[in-house]
């Protein structure tokens, strides 16, 4: 049986772990990742820009990224917008391209990253669970408005425990990839 307030929390579960992934692909992980500088804004003729769309990014190596500008004038902003990020990385500017050497992540800092990203995931599982709560109240409203019997909102408590259960799962595969990823890097 499918109800809507099923289907609401399946929706706003899986956006609570695509936000998720989202801010654990911002994350630095020792390895070149050109999701890093998606939060980059370039002053670009007045504006501020997105760095992606007024150069391209490659990985050259695992550690590199190389980013090409399309318009060579703008690689003295593209370096400036890079400095003053929050990302800790220092551009490497020849005249033609800029590389962004991502250094080797001690075992401290790793340790640091994987908290990080073990908070980032607390933060997922707390949203899903909100929209559990609130799937529940939704079926106890139904109940009330006598629009389903109490039979019907038990069996559809527990298909909405069963989606929560799937969708914490699921964040924390997200994460357990992650912190692999950070602990191998």
């Amino acid at each position: 049986m499918t109800n809507k307030a099923i289907s609401k929390a399946k929706e706003n579960m899986t956006k609570s772990i695509d936000v998720l992934k989202r801010e654990l692909s911002n994350i630095r992980a020792g390895k070149a990742n050109a999701s890093i500088l998606n939060n980059v804004k370039v002053v670009y003729y007045g504006s501020e820009v997105p760095l992606n769309q007024v150069a391209s990014i490659n990985i050259p190596e695992a550690r590199v990224l190389l980013i090409t500008p399309y318009d060579k004038s703008s690689l003295d902003d593209i370096e400036h917008a890079i400095n003053s990020s929050d990302l800790g990385l220092n551009p490497a500017n020849d005249g033609n391209v800029i590389r962004l050497v991502i250094p080797q992540l001690t075992g401290e800092r790793r340790k640091e990253i994987a908290k990080q990203v073990g908070k980032e995931a607390e933060g997922g599982r707390i949203a899903v669970r909100n929209v559990r709560r609130e799937a529940m109240d939704d079926l106890k409203k139904q109940l009330k408005a006598n629009d389903i019997t109490e039979d019907e909102q038990r069996k559809l408590e527990k298909d909405v425990q069963k989606v929560t259960d799937d969708a914490i799962a699921s964040i924390d595969q997200v994460a357990a990839d992650k912190e692999k990823e950070i602990t191998e890097g």
